[in-house]
């Protein structure tokens, strides 16, 4: 992917608009409309600072895109999107201009347009079920689904109109919502629109799980974040901030003594996995969950503002090929590391992440090491990091996931001179809830079992999001918190 400044993408835009007659276009013609590239920051200068690097479609582009749409009456994108927002229909009200309605028709299924529009997988998802990236053989050249959506809930917010959806009058039932992530959030809106009372727990001071301590300032600025929170809370949410249920307050108690008639477990997958290799003790190693807390939550970009302790050195080793490996190698870089490396054991077309988090890390000058996995870490006399050495690897046969098995390859060791190691590997559910409520069952890795309606073996108690699916995504969570809100809504009509 070539870099294309914003100026230019702009006037493409703009010339393209003036030449297109819109009131005679046919299906075919509309396919022949070029997919607008997101304007972003220039690759050099983004890596030297903190703010957002997509900056966002101009309205010339959003147009141009949302024409692109074919408008099927069978609508497959809703069909691939977790909470079912009606695509055709806001797609069509942005490409009549009319950006209100747009952003109005997507908070009848998510409250949380801004956010889903920057960091949902939609080329997983509703780009790939979209007929004109069928048609055109490439998932890629799909309807920007999720850039409409930013833009829209972008226009709404900077016009100053954050409308709310209509709220049912009391009934009287209240509702505990644990953990403020995106299951959470979408769980406590849509319990709260059936006129539900609803009080949210939050262990940590800041409101967003995931959202707030996992995903960097440059990919989801946190002022937009805690806009649409403040949306939330004006529908009449009570939150409850370091209030840590399981420590604080057992779950069981709510229900028995607080008079809670329900209660949604959206606590999240906080538990980091690690590779359990030799120097993984070592002074310089930290799993990406501190690093980018420490990063995004402490504010640790902000050294003249926030006193948080965080170190990279010059050269950074980040270990994982997703989403949270790119943030933590693109962060690193951030935060004062000269040279970053992703090591990754299979090849880039395994890895996980994003296409374009890979490509913008790619622009930024963070360096992949494919088919390479660490063997151990080595410290120096001080107990630091000082270098990690690795092995090769070769692809064998797919695996459970359908990716083909990494195999290593005898003999094939070699080191890699390291400051800093950052393990990328994923988290584990949060056990808190588990073992302090027995009552819950879970799996063998310590995921909530849920049914097809995310109700819990506790009566009364529902779970979705991480705690269930394991890490997933934002999307994903907020699909299971409307299905679990779903479940609770008609047990509470009864």
């Amino acid at each position: 992917m070539t870099y294309i400044p914003a100026e230019k993408l702009k006037e493409e835009a703009e010339q393209l608009l003036k030449e297109i007659d819109f009131n005679n276009l046919k299906p075919k013609d509309r396919l022949k409309i070029p997919m607008q590239e997101m304007p972003a920051q220039e690759p050099v200068a983004r890596g030297k600072n903190i703010q957002e690097v997509a900056l966002g479609y101009y309205e010339a582009q959003v147009r141009l895109e949302a024409e692109r749409c074919l408008q099927c009456k069978n609508a497959p994108c809703i069909k691939g999107c977790p909470v079912a927002i009606n695509i055709p229909g806001f797609i069509k009200a942005a490409a009549e201009g009319d950006y209100q309605k747009s952003v109005n028709i997507i908070k009848e299924s998510s409250m949380l347009p801004a956010i889903c529009g920057r960091v949902c997988p939609q080329e997983t998802q509703c780009m790939m079920e979209c007929t004109v990236g069928k048609s055109l053989k490439d998932v890629d050249k799909s309807v920007a689904i999720g850039r409409i959506e930013r833009f829209v809930a972008d226009w709404e917010r900077e016009q100053g109109k954050m409308s709310l959806p209509h709220i049912a009058p009391p009934t009287g039932k209240k509702v505990a919502v644990i953990g403020s992530g995106p299951a959470g959030l979408t769980a406590a809106a849509d319990v709260r629109k059936a006129g539900h009372e609803v009080v949210l727990f939050e262990a940590f001071h800041k409101l967003g799980g995931v959202m707030i301590y996992g995903i960097p300032e440059f990919r989801l600025p946190k002022v937009i974040l805690d806009k649409e929170i403040e949306n939330l809370l004006s529908m009449g949410v009570e939150i409850r901030k370091n209030f840590l249920v399981g420590r604080t307050r057992k779950l069981s108690d709510l229900i028995e003594k607080d008079g809670f008639d329900a209660v949604f477990v959206g606590t999240g997958a906080g538990l980091p996995n690690f590779m359990n290799i030799e120097g993984e003790s070592l002074v310089g190693v930290s799993s990406a969950n501190e690093f980018l807390t420490r990063a995004n939550l402490m504010r640790a970009y902000e050294p003249e503002k926030a006193d948080t302790p965080i170190f990279t050195g010059k050269r950074t080793a980040v270990v994982g090929g997703g989403n949270v490996a790119m943030d933590a190698a693109r962060m690193a870089l951030r935060v004062g590391a000269e040279e970053v490396y992703v090591v990754y054991r299979r090849t880039e077309k395994e890895m996980p992440a994003r296409r374009e988090e890979v490509e913008h890390a790619k622009e930024e000058g963070i360096k992949f090491m494919f088919l390479t996995s660490p063997k151990r870490v080595i410290g120096d006399d001080d107990g630091k990091v000082k270098a990690l050495e690795c092995v090769k690897y070769e692809l064998g046969e797919p695996d459970d996931s359908g990716r083909r098995r990494p195999v290593e390859i005898k003999g094939s060791e070699f080191i890699l001179e390291m400051d800093s190691v950052i393990m990328a590997l994923g988290n584990s559910s949060n056990p808190l809830i588990s073992q302090t409520t027995p009552e819950i069952n879970v799996n063998k890795w310590g995921n909530i079992l849920a049914d097809d309606t995310q109700k819990t073996s506790m009566e009364r108690v529902y779970a979705g999001g991480d705690i269930v699916l394991g890490a997933a995504t934002v999307i994903l969570a907020m699909g299971e918190g409307r299905k679990a809100a779903e479940s609770i809504n008609k047990l509470l009509a009864e």
